[in-house]
């Protein structure tokens, strides 16, 4: 446990320009606040202890804005940036050096009993606000785009995309974990093709519109 406290401290300053010294990182980050609770809470959930890891992931939310269940599985390494509106849930499980923005969820889609959480892999990224619901698999190196609502199951080193979430491969393209502005934007493509399939038809229309007027000025003259 300290060890995973050790890399999740860590690799705060190597994801993040504004940390500044160690004394601003361990007062004023959330994510890094929600996952000591945690990994203090997961353990003492381990050990059969009732009531208290409950209590202390309650605790943790309030303070923080990030709810984690003591039950959930959390990697090495894992960065939370700003946190607020995070919700990690029982049977999930996160891999190491994974990165999860505000407003995340790692949710079930009913009141199933088990496995109901999803599972990602090593150095997953899930952007600002998306939804990751159900008993699915996320691949290592896979990207989620904000405000994606992910419900099949994703492979690796792959990026996802939309509502609900589309797979976008990118030949083999990396990019650094912060460059959201870089995920392909599908539904923009598909908006794109489709208004210049109009304009063409409408110009194949004008012409022939312009065809039909010439024949008919032609044929009294005849």
């Amino acid at each position: 446990m300290l060890k995973a406290l050790a890399e999740d401290f860590r690799i705060i300053f190597d994801r993040d320009p504004a940390a500044r010294n160690w004394l601003e990182v361990l007062f004023c980050y959330p994510g890094l606040q929600a996952l000591l609770f945690h990994r203090l809470a997961h353990w003492l959930w381990h050990l059969g202890l009732p009531l208290v890891p409950r209590l202390m992931s309650h605790v943790a939310r309030f303070l923080t804005g990030i709810e984690i269940h003591p039950g959930a599985t959390i990697g090495r390494g894992v960065f939370i940036d700003h946190g607020m509106g995070v919700v990690i849930g029982e049977t999930a499980i996160v891999g190491d050096y994974g990165l999860i923005y505000q407003g995340v969820t790692l949710g079930g889609t009913g009141k199933e009993i088990g496995k109901r959480h999803p599972t990602l892999g090593d150095n997953v990224v899930v952007g600002a606000g998306a939804k990751v619901l159900g008993n699915i698999q996320i691949g290592d190196n896979a990207r989620i785009g904000a405000g994606s609502v992910v419900l099949r199951e994703v492979p690796s080193d792959c990026t996802v995309v939309g509502v609900p979430g589309r797979i976008v491969h990118r030949s083999g393209e990396r990019s650094d974990l912060l460059e959201h502005g870089r995920l392909p934007d599908s539904e923009a493509k598909v908006i794109r093709a489709l208004l210049d399939r109009i304009e063409s038809l409408e110009q194949q229309v004008e012409a022939l519109t312009e065809q039909s007027r010439s024949q008919r000025w032609q044929k009294p003259m005849e």
